[in-house]
């Protein structure tokens, strides 16, 4: 294992890396008190050689950069999200082409968050230690057992690449994964909207749509708040203070400072303006109202269509030996129940030849459920399915 902290030993790295066909990645961060997840190391490995590299200390981070958009070098990770969103803030780069082991675990039986030690030893044979999994990676000088740990969580990725994509092809199925690591490599997909935070509010569903409205203007202020001071958006406020705010329509400053933990939050100028916020978002004409995701109330067509499909799809998880939760998604499902059939994803690639034509023969009356050996059935109860 080599420890990178200048320069010019990162690239010597990127040099010696380069002549790899595969490079796996990971990354150790904190986030507790910042916006942005602050990166505190990169780890990197490839067949035989294991890099650490620090980014608290190496302020030109481009060899990396640009290793990451070599497409001779497939880039391993596991469960790749966060690290490709940390990658891409301080390189300016995505990792292309990549492969997670976490996604690709899923098409092999394992759990949709399968995690990076029960698969090695499931696919590997090798036990990993995890003992620092909580621990300051900002600290300097790391311990002996921070390095091992960092060092585990790549040394057999490159392994257990070659090994699971031996699996797929057995299965047919490697070329299954190419538009899923396409989405994961796509950068749109790492940008924050903040006019779409309101979505994610916690108790949010519970907001009628004027409501709503008025929870979108100040969800959106929230977060440009949060990005220009880098600090946890709930310092600035509250999912609760935002939702109980917009559902008592808070439109003065005296009524804002009655729920409880505002006046602590908000200056006076704050307070004024999240104030108009409310009354502005709320006043909204009806055709500028946000649509709520899920309804707050249930749809009965919708509801009894949903509980079939999930049966249906539950079969064909455990038929074709697929994580449920990556075969089907409840959005694309609750898609699909509402007619919205184009919106769904199980109609694109493998997910519409896997499942997503049998859910449309299941909505259109062409097959039916049963129970045998207290095992689900599927039956086709039309003779013009082919």
């Amino acid at each position: 294992m080599k420890y990178i902290e200048d320069g010019t030993a990162l690239a010597a790295f990127a040099e010696e890396a380069r002549g790899s066909k595969v490079l796996a990645l990971d990354t150790e961060f904190l986030r507790e008190k910042t916006y942005y997840p602050k990166a505190c190391l990169i780890q990197a490995a490839t067949d035989d050689r294991v890099w650490i590299i620090d980014p608290l200390a190496v302020e030109d981070l481009s060899p990396l950069g640009e290793l990451l958009e070599d497409e001779s070098i497939v880039k391993v990770l596991h469960a790749a999200t966060q690290d490709i969103e940390i990658l891409l803030r301080i390189t300016g780069s995505v990792p292309w082409p990549l492969f997670d082991t976490q996604a690709a675990a899923a098409l092999l039986g394992y759990s949709h968050q399968v995690g990076l030690a029960q698969l090695v030893g499931s696919v590997c044979g090798v036990t990993l230690k995890k003992s620092d999994s909580y621990t300051d990676w900002a600290r300097r000088p790391l311990s002996a057992s921070q390095l091992e740990y960092a060092t585990g969580d790549v040394v057999f990725l490159p392994e257990l690449y070659e090994r699971m994509c031996a699996m797929l092809q057995e299965k047919g199925r490697l070329e299954w994964l190419e538009p899923d690591f396409l989405e994961l490599a796509n950068a749109d997909h790492y940008v924050v909207d903040p006019r779409k935070r309101y979505r994610h509010l916690k108790r949010g569903n519970q907001l009628s749509r004027r409501q709503l409205g008025a929870a979108r203007e100040v969800a959106a202020w929230r977060e440009r708040r949060a990005q220009e001071a880098d600090i946890p958006r709930k310092w600035v406020l509250s999912d609760e203070q935002i939702v109980e705010a917009c559902r008592k329509e808070a439109r003065t400053i005296d009524e804002l400072f009655l729920i409880r933990g505002m006046r602590e939050k908000l200056s006076t100028r704050d307070a004024r303006e999240v104030a108009a916020l409310i009354a502005r978002g709320h006043d909204l004409p009806e055709e500028e109202l946000p649509v709520p995701d899920r309804p707050s109330t249930s749809e009965p067509n919708v509801d009894s269509a949903l509980d079939m499909m999930l049966a249906l799809t539950r079969v064909v998880a455990r038929d074709n030996d697929i994580a449920m939760q990556t075969l089907a998604s409840n959005a694309d499902l609750t898609n699909l129940a509402r007619g919205h059939v184009e919106e769904s994803g199980l109609m694109k690639g493998w997910r519409r030849t896997v499942v997503g034509e049998k859910l449309i023969q299941l909505l259109e009356g062409k097959l039916s459920l049963r129970l045998e050996d207290g095992q689900l059935q599927v039956d086709r109860i039309s003779q013009d399915l082919h």
